[in-house]
């Protein structure tokens, strides 16, 4: 028997809503940060859960997140990203894959994710039931990113199976 090993990347963006939008807060890897200006996004817009939710999929073979989440659907509206990403890590063990881990790293000016890193990769591994990481890191003033119109991750996960 051989082990078949394959890698996925997932990537996630949205920008920061203009203004407060009522009863939205945001949400990094679960977590909510209120009083935080929020993203805005169809769903709670988590991009670490959405990024590694796409890493998964692509890891699979199954496409992307927009493919089996799409911001079309009603059913998605305000949906809590660890619902998806949680359906995601499913659809992949249903092919028979194990996930070994994700890995994510969040790109943004604010807010700071150290402080908050820990209970991120707790209810993402919780979700996911495989590790999860987390890691900050800043866009140094660059770009969109780096100007705080926003906040990126870029995930990668691993799966295997035996043939």
């Amino acid at each position: 028997m051989a082990l078949d090993i394959r890698t996925g990347q997932g990537f996630d963006i949205h920008r920061f809503a203009d203004a407060p939008e009522e009863g939205r807060v945001l949400v990094l890897g679960g977590v909510a940060f209120p009083g935080e200006r929020t993203l805005v996004g169809h769903s709670d817009a988590d991009v670490i859960a959405h990024a590694a939710a796409d890493a998964l999929l692509g890891a699979a073979g199954l496409g992307d997140i927009g493919q089996h989440y799409p911001d079309t659907d009603p059913a998605w509206k305000g949906a809590d990203s660890l619902v998806i990403l949680a359906d995601a890590a499913a659809k992949v063990r249903a092919l028979g894959w194990r996930i070994g881990n994700i890995d994510c790293s969040v790109v943004c000016e604010s807010p700071r994710i150290a402080p908050h890193r820990d209970e991120m990769a707790d209810r993402l591994t919780a979700s996911v039931g495989a590790p999860v990481t987390v890691k900050g890191r800043r866009a140094e003033g660059l770009g969109a990113i780096g100007r705080g119109e926003g906040i990126m991750c870029l995930a990668s996960a691993i799966i295997s199976k035996e043939s």
